[in-house]
C-alpha cells in the first residue's frame, strides 16, 4: 500500500538487521524481567534477577495478590512496548522497529506455549482469575499476533523476511534461555 507506493519497505537481511535482533530479543527479555524485580522489590520483597527469571528470593512469604501484580507487570511492559512499536510502524516502517513488536509476540506466544510444563505469567494471571490457564495467554498472543499482522500486511512483509526474522528470534531466545539455565547469569 503505503510503503510499496513509496517504495520504502526495505526488508533486506543484513548483517545490521541480525545484530538488532539479538539486542531485541535482549532487551525485551530483560525489560520484561526487570519489570517483575521492580514491582516484587517495590512490594517488600527481596528480589533476585537473571536473564530469564526474576523472583522473590526462597523462603518469603509472598501473598496471592502480590503474586498476581508480580506476574502482570512483566507481560504488561512487553504489551506496551508492542503497541508503543506498533503505533511508531503505523507511521513508518522500520525493519529494525519491526523486530520489537515482532520479539514481544513471540516472546508471550513461547510463554503461553511453556504453560504446557509449569503455568507462566499470563497462565498463573489467567488460574488466578479463574478463567483458566490458557485464556489469557491465547488472548494476549491473539492481540499480539493481530499487531504483527496489520504491521505485515501494510508493509506487504514477505515470507522471506518474516522467516528470517522468525529464525534470528529463534535462535538468540534459545541461546537467551539456555545460558540463563546454565550459567544463572544474575542480574540484580
Amino acid at each position: 500500500m503505503i510503503a510499496q507506493h513509496l517504495n520504502m519497505t526495505d526488508t533486506r537481511v543484513t548483517f545490521g538487521y541480525v545484530f538488532t535482533a539479538l539486542l531485541a530479543v535482549v532487551t525485551t527479555w530483560i525489560l520484561h524481567e526487570f519489570a517483575h524485580w521492580v514491582t516484587s522489590e517495590s512490594l517488600g520483597y527481596d528480589t533476585m534477577m537473571t536473564l530469564n527469571t526474576a523472583s522473590p528470593v526462597k523462603g518469603q512469604d509472598v501473598s496471592e495478590w502480590h503474586r498476581f501484580l508480580i506476574s502482570a507487570s512483566g507481560p504488561l511492559i512487553t504489551i506496551f512496548q508492542a503497541i508503543i512499536v506498533f503505533i511508531f510502524l503505523q507511521k513508518t516502517w522500520s525493519k529494525h522497529l519491526y523486530l520489537f513488536l515482532f520479539i514481544a509476540f513471540y516472546m508471550r506466544s513461547l510463554a503461553g506455549v511453556m504453560n504446557i510444563i509449569s503455568p507462566n505469567d499470563e497462565g498463573r494471571i489467567s488460574e488466578y482469575l479463574g478463567i483458566g490457564l490458557y485464556t489469557l495467554p491465547f488472548i494476549i498472543s491473539a492481540f499480539l499476533f493481530y499487531l504483527v499482522y496489520q504491521t505485515s500486511k501494510r508493509y506487504r512483509l514477505d515470507r522471506k523476511f518474516q522467516l528470517t526474522t522468525l529464525f534470528a528470534t529463534l535462535i538468540f531466545t534459545s541461546a537467551l534461555i539456555l545460558i540463563d539455565q546454565f550459567m544463572s547469569v544474575r542480574i540484580l
